[in-house]
């Protein structure tokens, strides 16, 4: 019996595909699919990494902003609904809400 999902992809972890123990390629879906979308956007945006390399505190505001911006983009949010925090230098943690899953959170090491 299988399952109809709206969003089915390969789950990449540290830019490689997982493999199960038989190693075969672990499949994600929907909600999971929309979080890993998001985060391979922000890597690729190149706004991690320019978090990083900023240490003052009005820039690193400035990009912090762009990335939620970013993720706002994203047509399969609620818009409005995301939010950014850092509780610590080097991880960001993203907060919204689907339009069809509920909610999400996103992690992010920079």
């Amino acid at each position: 019996m299988s399952k109809d999902y709206l969003y089915q992809d390969l789950l990449i972890e540290n830019g490689d595909v997982v493999l199960d123990a038989g190693r075969n390629p672990v499949m994600i879906q929907d909600r999971a699919v929309i979080a890993q979308d998001i985060k391979h956007a922000i890597i690729e945006s190149g706004l991690a990494v320019a978090l990083i390399g900023e240490k003052s505190r009005d820039g690193r505001s400035d990009i912090k902003k762009q990335i939620e911006l970013l993720v706002e983009e994203e047509v399969r949010l609620v818009p409005g609904t995301v939010r950014m925090e850092e509780p610590e230098l080097g991880k960001i943690w993203i907060f919204a809400t689907t339009q069809d899953f509920g909610d999400i959170e996103i992690g992010v090491d920079t």
